[in-house]
């Protein structure tokens, strides 16, 4: 039998002006206004222009997503009651992150100091999902397996081509904005929970950190919650979407998991190794080619993201998630949010346009 792998799920949203589209500040009155409704659900991020949302601790994929699609209909509605757009993409199509202003908090303050324009710069909007774990031994072990599925989910999530007006010529730029950050990327292996609590204690005692929390691997696991959590992904376009992403990422640690109470184990993958396929995911998203590390050669992404649907198939009935994890072969078929972008922008050489196009997909499966 599988343990329940809830799901917390957690979305950055671009605040915009809706006449002229650019990044807006809104001086944390979305913030302000959703907390009455929402409490815990919502918050201010580093820039002014973001606003965060969070769901609650979810039993099952389609508990969440309706929390997601819950938080999508709220904060648009305060939103426009307040004059402003909202919109979901890992970058921003056009806005100059110089002109952006940052929240003003004594821990953003601390890392504007430390970290400079590679802080000031990180005007990117990212999907986290948690998934519970019955404990942290659990937890690293699963974290540990599952860094080779990291670039197949990442590459169905691409959607930032686009930087400060220019095609990047990436899938998704937001990961290469967060590579100048330290402590990011793909994590390392480790041999045990105390080996990783020792390496945390480690950085705190040389002053590298102050907490667990400013360790921004692309999945880690969590300082504070038995969870495994997953940063690797854009924010998606849609609802549908994230929640494909959320269920593809609770599908893959099931299996770990069950497959760890057969006695059995998925082999574990050198962190550089998975670093080439990560970096082929933001270049290409699903039109390039993956390493199958088992057969030490290159296989259309498309078709390593298909293996993946059967590894993970004997588990989503368990977890009530199939419906979800089938809508991978609809990505699949009709681009990820960058494709589709991209899609905007060879038909209309327009940003604004492409912009319209990520706020009228905000609320699409809502």
């Amino acid at each position: 039998m599988l343990k329940n792998f809830t799901l917390g799920i957690e979305e950055e949203y671009m605040v915009m002006d809706p006449a002229t589209r650019e990044l807006r500040s809104h001086e944390q009155k979305i913030v302000e206004q959703a907390h009455r409704v929402l409490r815990d659900k919502v918050k201010a991020e580093f820039h002014q222009a973001v606003v965060e949302v969070g769901t609650q601790v979810c039993a099952n994929i389609d508990e969440a997503c309706e929390d997601v699609s819950m938080l999508r209909r709220t904060i648009a509605q305060i939103a426009g009651d307040l004059g402003f757009s909202v919109g979901a993409s890992g970058t921003h199509p056009f806005s100059n992150w110089e002109l952006q202003l940052i929240t003003d908090h004594p821990r953003y303050s601390e890392i504007v100091n430390e970290m400079q324009d590679a802080a000031r710069s990180n005007l990117i909007f990212g999907l986290h999902v948690h998934v519970g774990m019955e404990s942290r031994e659990m937890a690293l072990h699963i974290a540990n397996s599952v860094r080779y599925f990291l670039p197949h989910v990442f590459a169905l999530s691409t959607n930032s081509p686009f930087w400060e007006g220019r095609n990047t010529g990436f899938k998704s730029y937001r990961t290469k904005v967060f590579d100048k950050f330290p402590r990011t990327g793909i994590p390392d292996y480790f041999a045990s929970i105390e080996e990783y609590d020792r390496y945390i204690q480690l950085l705190v005692k040389t002053n590298c950190i102050d907490n667990a929390k400013k360790v921004w691997w692309d999945l880690r696991v969590h300082p504070f919650f038995d969870t495994v959590e997953f940063r690797i992904c854009d924010v998606p376009l849609t609802v549908k979407e994230t929640c494909t992403i959320a269920a593809l990422f609770q599908a893959v640690c099931a299996k770990i998991y069950k497959l760890r109470m057969q006695n059995l184990n998925f082999i574990i993958y050198n962190r550089a190794l998975v670093n080439e396929n990560k970096w082929r995911a933001s270049r290409y998203g699903i039109d390039g080619s993956l390493i199958d590390f088992g057969k030490e050669e290159e296989v259309n992404a498309r078709l390593l993201i298909q293996e993946l649907l059967d590894f993970v198939d004997d588990v989503v009935d368990d977890l009530g998630s199939r419906h979800y994890v089938e809508n991978t072969r609809h990505i699949l078929e009709n681009g990820t949010g960058a494709d589709q972008q991209l899609k905007v922008y060879a038909a209309t050489k327009d940003l604004v346009s492409v912009t319209d196009f990520i706020t009228n997909q905000f609320l699409k499966d809502c």
